[in-house]
């Protein structure tokens, strides 16, 4: 039995349009990552690096972040950028890692000893921010965002 010419048709359009949606989506899947540069302001002295951390709601405040980048530390400002970030909303992260430990030194109270921040200058309230106050888009080509460190305990 011989499938009816319409109905061949329209089966061969519907695989052809599904394979070249799916090229399409590859394509764009493989095309579309932001640069994403963060200057962070009130680095307190050129000893170690500043490390930052683009982090999805569920690895926000963990060790876990999918994306990172690090720079020297220098008095002032330092932009670190993020290569290839895929567009959405993430929070930043970072930490001015002094004895370049890849380590957050904690004093005996659990207070950062080294300066923390993040994006959106989330408020630190009794505790580390939440996602939500720290959440930014990032979208295509380059998205740039500045954050301020804080140094919690007297240096």
């Amino acid at each position: 039995m011989t499938t009816p010419r319409h109905f061949r048709n329209a089966r061969n359009a519907t695989v052809g349009g599904s394979l070249a949606a799916l090229a399409l989506l590859l394509a764009t899947a493989q095309a579309t990552a932001a640069d994403l540069a963060i200057t962070v302001a009130n680095v307190a002295n050129a000893q170690g690096k500043v490390l930052v951390a683009v982090c999805t709601q569920d690895t926000f405040l963990g060790p876990n972040c999918p994306y990172t980048a690090a720079e020297p530390a220098r008095p002032g400002s330092v932009t670190v950028v993020v290569h290839k970030v895929p567009p959405g909303t993430y929070a930043v992260q970072s930490f001015h890692d002094e004895n370049q430990n890849l380590e957050l030194d904690r004093n005996f109270l659990g207070l950062p000893k080294e300066g923390v921040g993040f994006s959106n200058d989330a408020p630190m309230r009794f505790g580390p921010p939440r996602y939500a106050d720290a959440a930014l888009a990032v979208a295509e080509p380059a998205t740039r965002t500045t954050l301020s460190l804080r140094y919690l305990v007297e240096r």
